[in-house]
C-alpha cells in the first residue's frame, strides 16, 4: 500500500523560514513527478511547487525566490525549503507523487505564519 507523509509544518512569524519533507513508501513503480500544493483558509488547493525525475522544478509565481523544492529519487523524498515566508502562506500543504495512473497524497501538514 502506498503511503504518502508530510512532516515540518508549524508556526512561525513572518519573514522566518521552515522546512517539510515528505516520503514515499510502498512504492513498486516509478514515480514521476513529485510536488508541493496548498490549501489556504477558505481557498481551494493550488499549486506551490513540483520536481521531476530530473529535477526540473515549477514553481508558483507567489513562491518564486523564496521556496526551493529538492527531491531524492532513490529515496522517494521530496522537500520544501521556504524561507522569507509571509502570512498569506499560512495554508495546510500537501505532497503528491505521481504514480502510472494517478496522483497519490498525504494528509498534509499545517503551516501558520504569523505577521
Amino acid at each position: 500500500q502506498v503511503r504518502v507523509v508530510e512532516s515540518g509544518g508549524g508556526l512561525v512569524q513572518a519573514g522566518g523560514s521552515l522546512r517539510l519533507s515528505c516520503a514515499a513508501s510502498g512504492i513498486s513503480f516509478s514515480i514521476n513527478d513529485m510536488g508541493w500544493y496548498r490549501q489556504p483558509p477558505g481557498k481551494q488547493r493550488e499549486l506551490v511547487a513540483t520536481i521531476t525525475t530530473g529535477a526540473n522544478t515549477n514553481y508558483a509565481d507567489s513562491v518564486k525566490g523564496r521556496f526551493t523544492i529538492a527531491r531524492d529519487n532513490a529515496k522517494n523524498t521530496v522537500t520544501l525549503q521556504m524561507n522569507s515566508l509571509k502570512p498569506e502562506d499560512t495554508a495546510v500543504y500537501y505532497c503528491a507523487a505521481q504514480g502510472p495512473a494517478r496522483y497519490y497524497w498525504g494528509q498534509g501538514t499545517q503551516v501558520t505564519v504569523s505577521s
